[in-house]
């Protein structure tokens, strides 16, 4: 995620990141980032190759997260990157996680700004194609998504 646009070295574009998770502290009264879930846009083409798999495998089956996605695509007229707010409730996560997650998503949205697109997910089937995610971005005028053809 971009934090400054201007004047930003190789070495600060590396350390930008590209896809995050958030959870619930052990509490559950606070929003955290989770530990080592994570992806760095320096990592991106050198130990990861797709992203946005990479993203999707960071989710965890049985409870729910906020994620925040940096997408990079193309449209038939110009590339482009838009921040997307993900609310990740697969069908498999307890009922209370799921109220708690839902009662505060609006809290840790105001927290960020640029964000282009929200996105709620409730299982791997509705995620797992990077065409859905196509789709959330500009319907059928995207012709590729992290470098690959949609």
């Amino acid at each position: 995620m971009k934090v400054r646009k201007a004047q930003a070295n190789e070495d600060e574009k590396k350390k930008r990141k590209k896809a995050v998770l958030f959870c619930l502290s052990e509490d559950k009264k606070h929003i955290v980032l989770e530990a080592g879930k994570e992806i760095l846009t320096g990592d991106v083409g050198t130990t990861i190759a797709d992203p946005y798999l990479h993203f999707v495998k960071m989710l965890p089956a049985d409870d729910c997260r906020y994620a925040l996605y940096d997408a990079t695509y193309e449209t038939k007229e110009t590339k482009k990157e838009d921040l997307v707010f993900i609310f990740w409730a697969p069908d498999g996560a307890p009922l209370k996680s799921k109220m708690i997650y839902a009662s505060s998503k609006d809290a840790i949205k105001k927290k960020f700004t640029g964000i282009k697109h929200e996105w709620q997910v409730n299982g791997l089937e509705d995620i797992k194609d990077r065409r859905t995610l196509a789709e959330k971005l500009g319907g059928s005028s995207v012709v590729t998504l992290e470098g690959g053809p949609v």
